[in-house]
């Protein structure tokens, strides 16, 4: 007797509830998703397990990122999710016999978009730098400090707490630099500009002498404040402090500063693989992400700018 791709579905839907005892929200879930696979081979006149090959699941997921008269588009994380059950459904009647492969083996679900980081602009940057050295005592000379650092270097916050005061080049004629080390123990040396120097020699001079006295920090640059190593915790609030004061709405960590450096340097003509390695990644691809920013920037420019790129608002001449 021959099944049905309805039947097929019931019998995989009660496999779930029975012998494999999912939730009820995700067997909802993979019921909706079922019925809009059923929908689709429906249209095509296909109730016939067997014949379906994967070619019919590239259609399907082509059709979940389309979108039809009755369905939405969705978003690639949402067609990879509905895809999940079709391969689940099509993996179980394969081993239960019903069908002699799995079609769906060979098609892959859609990759999801990259995520952009976030970058702040030069504005918010100078904002953000200045509010951190608001206030008395040590604590705010330290910040700046930080501050400039991860904006001058591109640092990751590991690397600019782990800065020791032998790491520092701060040569103002020939221009400071810090020595980095960064993942897998790669050490790189990066060029710091005049405004990270001068926070760090008044950070040196007028504000961590008075933190050192407390505590055993060694030879870290950053201390806080019982006079040990700077935490990474310690590091996130004086970002967070900052953009309060700033009154920077956006969501801040210590490695918007990093996007933020490599973002401007792109914008400034930096070629992608001086970027690179001033970051410190291993590889170009991970810096590229860095130009689908600017290009996006870039785009949207040109959309408000263009005199022939705003929609046309009345009679062509």
């Amino acid at each position: 007797m021959t099944t049905t791709m309805g039947g097929a579905v019931r019998a995989w839907l009660t496999h779930l509830q029975v012998e494999k005892g999912v939730s009820a929200h995700t067997l909802a879930a993979y019921r909706r998703d079922s019925t809009r696979y059923l929908d689709y081979l429906g249209g095509l006149g296909i109730d016939d397990p067997a014949e379906i090959g994967p070619g019919h699941l590239s259609g399907f997921l082509t059709a979940l990122r389309t979108g039809d008269a009755d369905h939405r588009p969705l978003a690639a994380s949402s067609a990879a999710r509905t895809l999940v059950a079709v391969r689940g459904l099509h993996r179980f009647l394969a081993d239960e016999g019903m069908t002699s492969d799995d079609p769906a083996r060979e098609v892959a679900p859609p990759a999801p978009p990259a995520r952009l980081p976030k970058a702040i602009s030069l504005d918010d940057v100078t904002r953000l730098i200045e509010a951190a050295g608001v206030g008395d005592g040590p604590a705010p000379l330290r910040d700046r400090a930080l501050l400039e650092v991860l904006y001058a270097s591109g640092a990751r916050v590991s690397e600019a707490i782990g800065i020791d005061l032998d790491d520092l080049d701060l040569d103002r004629e020939r221009g400071g630099s810090v020595r980095l080390v960064g993942k897998g123990d790669k050490e790189r040396v990066v060029p710091l500009g005049s405004y990270a120097v001068a926070a760090i020699e008044a950070w040196l001079v007028q504000g961590r002498p008075d933190l050192a006295a407390k505590g055993v920090g060694g030879p870290a640059l950053f201390l806080g404040q019982r006079g040990r190593r700077l935490s990474r915790q310690a590091a996130w609030a004086a970002i967070q402090q900052a953009a309060e004061r700033a009154q920077i709405s956006a969501h801040l960590s210590p490695h918007t500063l990093r996007h933020s450096f490599a973002t401007h340097l792109l914008e400034g003509g930096a070629d992608v693989r001086v970027v690179q390695e001033l970051l410190g990644h291993a590889s170009v691809t991970t810096t590229q992400i860095y130009t689908l920013v600017t290009a996006q920037q870039l785009r949207e420019v040109y959309a408000q700018s263009h005199p022939r790129a705003r929609s046309i608002s009345g009679p062509r001449h």
